[in-house]
């Protein structure tokens, strides 16, 4: 049995044990998609649509190292923005001296002293109002003293970002990166896309169930566009993406005027400094606890998402891998039994490659 057997086999078994209705996954190179599966339904209901190539999935917190990331490498790169300048300095609600020392490149890399999450949606409303609570939230640690992962600071990223760009967060990614048409990665997506969305959790909050709806309830607060999440697409456009950064890592010129220098992106993908930390700047490490599972090089990088999304790239094996599910369909569970399916996913893919 191949490697591609094996994971689209892992995935089966994720359906079976109603880990998540459906999944859709895509492997390939720098080059081309070389395997993709789907298995499984939107939903659990005995007549829901199968899941195919076209659906779509809210993909959570890969909004941070698709979108966020992206657009913070191209300000790097034409010299919009410092890494390390002081956070205070861009950002006008990140007041006081417990935070004075952060910098943008702490908020990348989950060092900036924030919490991971916070219910700000309780009690803000609208985009200016959601990003001072959460910049003028209470510090969990001094910034660089360890990493603590924030949705928090990647609301604040997307906020900043704006800030130097000038525009909202989803024209500045719109600028920076340009698919193709058939395979968009897009914020608030059309009607005709949400048609295809793979729904998410049934909100008491907004008393819906949502599809093609943001499911984090801080970024619906923000109007659906954040630094943290909000970003949709289908398997086939993270696997262009991944392609994209895959060429740029080998120094294809177009894909560097494309999209970014390679010098820029391997700067963002520096391990932090901060102490146990294993993040880069808005991209996630290779350790023996990654949801890469333990086949992928030292070199890979990836992301997962709380709706049940996942990209890892090894540059040294050419290598990505995409899985998108809507685990939290119709509410959400615990996230280990996801995490197990994303490592055996990872592992039963690269099996016999060496």
């Amino acid at each position: 049995m191949s490697g591609t057997d094996r994971a689209r086999g892992v995935v089966a078994r994720g359906v079976a044990a109603r880990v998540f209705p459906g999944a859709v996954c895509e492997a390939g190179s720098s080059e081309r998609a070389v395997w993709s599966a789907a298995e499984g339904a939107v939903a659990y209901e005995a007549d829901a649509p199968r899941v195919t190539a076209d659906t779509v999935y809210d993909l959570a917190s890969l909004t941070k190292p698709l979108a966020a990331a992206t657009v913070a490498m191209r300000f790097v790169q034409d010299g919009r923005l410092d890494l390390g300048a002081a956070v205070a300095d861009l950002q006008p609600a990140w007041r006081g001296a417990d935070r004075a020392q952060a910098t943008v490149a702490d908020l990348l890399e989950h060092a900036s002293g924030l919490t991971h999450w916070l219910p700000l949606w309780k009690t803000h409303r609208g985009r200016e109002a959601v990003v001072a609570a959460a910049a003028e939230a209470p510090l969990a640690y001094p910034p660089r003293e360890r990493s603590i992962y924030s949705d928090l600071g990647f609301i604040v990223v997307g906020a900043l970002l704006e800030r130097v760009g000038g525009e909202p967060l989803d024209r500045l990614f719109a600028r920076a990166w340009r698919g193709p048409a058939s395979a968009p990665l897009v914020f608030g997506p059309p009607g005709d896309v949400r048609a295809r969305a793979a729904p998410t959790r049934f909100s008491d909050a907004r008393e819906r169930l949502l599809q093609g709806e943001v499911d984090d309830d801080n970024a619906w607060a923000m109007g659906g566009v954040a630094g943290h999440a909000g970003l949709f697409g289908t398997a086939g456009a993270v696997g262009v993406f991944a392609r994209g950064l895959l060429r740029v890592l080998r120094r294809d010129a177009a894909a560097e005027r494309a999209l970014v220098s390679c010098d820029v992106l391997r700067r963002f993908l520096q391990p932090s400094a901060v102490p146990a930390s294993s993040r880069a700047l808005g991209w996630d490490l290779m350790r023996p606890t990654s949801s890469c599972g333990g086949r992928m090089s030292a070199t890979a990088f990836g992301h997962t998402g709380f709706t049940g999304t996942s990209l890892w790239i090894d540059p040294v094996r050419d290598l990505y891998a995409v899985l998108l599910t809507n685990r939290v369909h119709p509410a959400a569970g615990p996230n280990e039994p996801m995490q197990e399916i994303r490592r055996a996913f990872h592992d039963a893919l690269l099996e016999g490659i060496s």
